[in-house]
């Protein structure tokens, strides 16, 4: 059994950031996941928004991190060496019900501190957007869009740079108090901690319970979306949002992505279901309706894929009333924090609620700072958004840059080796995918997957039957066609 100073439970978003603020300490530290990649959950099937802040209740740990966030997100992006966009977002209304739900939140967006919010008439809308739904918009100008996979796996790489240790593929079965410790018992053996970080996402409610605080009640609210190829992406180049709902939520938005698909979505509607992501028809049928109220350009030839999202939201059970994110350390349960009901914006929040997660541990133990941590992290290099000259002399330097493995995305094999080996040790064609783009494109691996799977049996020396597509069991071959005929 292997001892740490403390770990974290999940390797979302919120887990990832916890884990980067904590390797600024001399401390052994380490993230155990169930899943075989970081960001499997919904940090990885959301819009992708750096959220403003206009939308949440003044004085709430939602708001305050959300403006935090956003406000610190340009360095954030230079340090790890991920796309950020910083293109504003447009807030659209119909009718005068619109425009007082809209002033609503452009009052509690100037409270809370976001800055340089705008009112815009028709003319001043369809100047900026003409390709958005509306007679009237909100501009919130410090809104933007990131890539939210890729933000999870560089905040990772950056902990695992700067001493992190994380166990990926193994799900938490149980955790005790003995000896003055934390025992956290997974499907393959036991680590022991002086402290336990629960980011669980979706289950950490679940794992407050182990660690003696209440099994929070929590919903499930389920967004379908649809990936609208790039050719539409050239049609939007800000976020467009219906005006909210009295309680701040959202219908169905159109969100162009840094790589220039565009994202229509999500929907809402409570499901029972911790992994319930299949999509339906007729949501993806409403997703059509609502969509095209908002982009113009919505149209089916341009669809290539549909995935859907939860957010696992705690809530007040007597009067339905969705709360604030819970974030705690009770001294009468030394040795812990915790963290639940973390949904939107927790992309945005990620990091202000990592240092207060620290910080809680801070109030009760000193830790020594590291003198070696460096907040920078680099990531792969994209052939695709180089120049003609950076093309050529990538080449030159190093050939596996001349050989195109994904069409689409113009993916080449020197990226893809350089996903096969990264720090974190993920070798499934999503963690390929998602660090690379491979597969992202119109044709959506049809052409790329098979080379991609041969390259992962050639780099790792493991037989075809061990190469995995994303889950622990989700092998890309059982065996031969015809040996099992």
């Amino acid at each position: 059994m292997e001892h740490f100073d403390i770990v974290v439970i999940g390797a979302g978003v919120v887990g990832c950031a916890v884990a980067r603020e904590l390797s600024r300490y001399k401390a052994k530290i380490a993230v155990v996941e169930k899943e075989q990649d970081v960001a499997c959950g919904n940090s990885s099937r959301n819009t992708g928004m750096l959220h403003a802040g206009f939308t949440y209740k003044p004085g709430t740990l939602k708001a305050q991190c959300a403006v935090e966030g956003n406000k610190e997100f340009d360095q954030v992006a230079r340090e790890l060496d991920v796309p950020f966009k910083r293109t504003g977002k447009l807030v659209v209304g119909f009718d005068s019900r619109d425009m007082e739900n809209i002033l609503k939140f452009k009052e509690i967006g100037r409270v809370n501190g976001v800055e340089n919010i705008q009112m815009l008439d028709r003319d001043q809308l369809r100047a900026m957007a003409p390709e958005a739904g509306g007679e009237f918009a909100m501009y919130v100008p410090s809104s933007g869009i990131l890539d939210p996979m890729q933000y999870t796996i560089a905040l990772a790489e950056n902990a695992c740079a700067n001493g992190v240790r994380f166990f990926l593929g193994e799900r938490v079965t149980d955790i005790r108090r003995e000896e003055g410790e934390w025992k956290v018992c997974t499907q393959s053996g036991q680590i022991s901690a002086r402290w336990v970080v629960n980011c669980a996402g979706m289950h950490a409610s679940w794992i407050s319970s182990l660690l003696g605080y209440p099994d929070y009640p929590v919903k499930g609210f389920k967004g379908e979306y649809f990936v609208l190829d790039k050719k539409a992406g050239k049609h939007m180049s800000i976020p467009i949002y219906p005006a909210p709902d009295e309680r701040g939520g959202f219908a169905t938005h159109a969100t162009p992505t840094v790589d220039g698909n565009i994202l229509v979505g999500p929907d809402s509607y409570l499901t029972e279901g911790r992994e319930d992501y299949k999509n339906t028809k007729d949501h993806m049928d409403g997703l059509i309706r609502d969509g095209q109220k908002m982009f113009k350009e919505m149209r089916r030839e341009y669809f290539i894929r549909n995935f859907a999202g939860i957010r696992w939201k705690r809530y007040n059970p007597q009067t339905g009333e969705i709360l604030d994110f819970m974030l705690e350390a009770d001294p009468d349960k030394p040795g812990t924090v915790n963290l639940v009901g973390v949904e939107s914006p927790g992309i945005t929040c990620a990091l202000p609620l990592a240092r207060r997660a620290v910080g809680k541990i801070l109030e009760q133990e000193a830790l020594e700072p590291n003198p070696d941590f460096s907040p920078y992290r680099k990531g792969i290099r994209k052939f695709s958004e180089m120049s003609l000259e950076e093309q050529e002399e990538a080449i030159r330097e190093n050939p596996d840059y001349g050989e195109v493995i994904c069409r689409c995305e113009t993916v080449t094999r020197a990226e893809i080796l350089k996903a096969i080996h990264n720090p974190l040790g993920v070798h499934t064609v999503t963690g390929i995918k998602n660090r690379t783009r491979a597969t992202m494109g119109r044709c959506q691996g049809g052409y790329c997957e098979a080379k991609i799977t041969h390259l992962i049996e050639e780099e790792l020396g493991i037989p075809e039957t061990q190469v995995r597509y994303s889950k622990k069991n989700s092998y890309m071959f059982t065996g031969k066609v015809r040996d099992m005929a």
